[in-house]
């Protein structure tokens, strides 16, 4: 076996993961920041939120404030990936989703650059086609699959193959959002809203956010959500299931206690949908991950 194989090496991920914090800590995962702007200042979203938390930013988007996200760019890549690589590590980073960002594109001209200046060294950038926490489940299960002893090639198989595998099934609240990123006309929004019409929608094979029904009524969502998760659902009593909210505390517990009261999960996390998400989504968004049959 070559000395590659058995070096040493890094997970990488980016912000829109939307891991908690004591998981990052604990699985010594690396979280390269993202930037939005709202309000003509612009913001880095750090996991510890600590330039602005979720509930500030929800807040500002619901009084009418717009926001906007950039890419992270190839330098930014470059300062995150060097350090370790220059230590003798290799690195494995596991990409939000690039049929909704250019950002894993980005990340493979850095990773070239690198590897062109550390020949020793291996930079492998995987496109999760995950987005938000369904992305942060990915890159969770993946540093526990690392702790029993994968390596970075098997890692890399096993990422390939349970990337469509990571179920994500959403619910909106505010239809605003889906107008202003072009996933729904204004006139449907509007009727949408005053018949108070709450879409389901899922993240495709191609890491799409693919709209799928329309329910009657917020709790008629929420059950939608725990109902995919019954058909497609692979050994409940195995996963740690996963919600996400946008400033929804309240309802993401509704889901959880849901999910709970079908499945006999080992446990189930919630954490707040980042601005870099949130963006696209707006406030009150739920969503819940898990590992199925299909996507």
């Amino acid at each position: 076996m070559t000395s590659e194989h058995i070096k040493d090496y890094v997970i990488f991920t980016d912000s829109t993961s939307d891991l908690p914090v004591n998981i990052i800590q604990e699985n010594n995962i690396q979280v390269i920041p993202m930037c939005f702007e709202i309000g003509e200042k612009k913001y880095m979203h750090y996991p510890d939120e600590r330039e602005m938390n979720s509930h500030e930013f929800y807040d500002k988007l619901r009084v009418g404030s717009k926001s906007v996200t950039t890419l992270i760019s190839i330098a930014t890549y470059m300062a995150e990936f060097e350090p370790f690589i220059k230590a003798g590590k290799d690195i494995i980073y596991i990409a939000f989703s690039s049929a909704l960002s250019g950002t894993y594109n980005s990340s493979l001209i850095a990773a070239e650059e690198l590897m062109h200046k550390y020949p020793e060294n291996r930079i492998i950038c995987v496109d999760s086609r995950c987005a938000s926490v369904g992305e942060g489940l990915l890159v969770y299960t993946a540093a526990l699959e690392k702790a029993e002893g994968l390596k970075i090639d098997e890692l890399y198989e096993w990422l390939l193959e349970q990337r469509f595998h990571l179920c994500h099934w959403f619910t909106v609240d505010d239809l605003e959002h889906l107008r202003r990123g072009g996933r729904m006309t204004l006139m449907t929004a509007a009727i949408g809203t005053a018949l108070n019409i709450k879409p389901v929608l899922h993240v495709d094979d191609e890491g799409r956010l693919i709209p799928v029904s329309k329910v009657r009524g917020r709790l008629k969502s929420l059950h939608a959500l725990v109902t995919h998760m019954e058909e497609t659902c692979i050994k409940p009593e195995e996963q740690i299931i996963f919600i996400g909210h946008g400033d929804s505390l309240k309802d993401a517990e509704i889901v959880a206690d849901m999910v709970r009261e079908k499945f006999a999960v080992k446990d189930v996390i919630i954490n707040s949908i980042s601005p870099i998400i949130g963006t696209h989504s707006g406030p009150g968004t739920i969503a819940l991950f898990f590992f199925g049959t299909k996507k």
